[in-house]
């Protein structure tokens, strides 16, 4: 689905100390934005800010990076984060692809990919925010055993991207088919997994390790 120009979008991002422009200025840095040396866990594809909110909110002693690609949807993140007063999130609107180009080597503690772009069609698999070629990347800032925490509701993403933690070095740790029915108890919901786990959806959700 095609998003809707919001004009008024970019205006609000640019007023707020919670959006960070310009993030290849801070590679490195990123302590100094927080004022503290906590670890930073790092959501790629934030979407409208659910979880990195109340993941924020649950957890005020570690610092939080939401990524997306959109004005229009990373604006939603803003407004909740500003909702919640919280000040342990900075949002950056960028693609992904370029991910390590504003991290630096051992500067993220944890990711989290929730319900990425399937990219089902072979020849766009490598698009995958799993693939080997992502964690390759990944691998560039990660500190040495960092877990990636994923979430999808599609089966050949998740059979496929078991596979490639596995190729890229990582251990999967913790798997379940159904994570609502899991007992798995640090879940937080998305505002997509909300909306489709009431219509019966069965979430997928692997916790893969750095193997060194």
């Amino acid at each position: 689905m095609r998003l809707r120009k919001k004009w008024w979008a970019r205006p609000e991002l640019d007023a707020s100390k919670l959006v960070i422009n310009k993030a290849e200025d801070y590679k490195g840095k990123w302590n100094e934005i927080f004022n503290n040396n906590n670890d930073i866990y790092l959501e790629l594809g934030c979407g409208r800010g659910k979880f990195i909110t109340e993941n924020a909110l649950n957890n005020p002693n570690i610092n939080f990076i939401g990524i997306d690609l959109k004005d229009e949807v990373i604006i939603y993140a803003l407004k909740k984060l500003q909702q919640a007063e919280t000040e342990n999130v900075r949002l950056v609107t960028m693609n992904i692809a370029q991910i390590a180009e504003i991290f630096d080597k051992n500067e993220i503690s944890r990711i989290y990919i929730n319900f990425c772009n399937p990219w089902p069609k072979l020849r766009h698999n490598k698009r995958r925010l799993t693939h080997n070629k992502f964690l390759t990347e990944y691998k560039k800032f990660i500190k040495p055993h960092t877990e990636i925490w994923f979430k999808t509701d599609d089966t050949g993403l998740f059979m496929d991207s078991q596979e490639y933690f596995k190729e890229s070095g990582f251990i999967i740790q913790y798997i379940t088919y159904d994570l609502h029915n899991s007992g798995f108890k640090e879940n937080i919901e998305t505002e997509y997994e909300e909306k489709f786990q009431s219509m019966g959806m069965k979430t997928m959700f692997l916790i893969a390790k750095l193997n060194s």
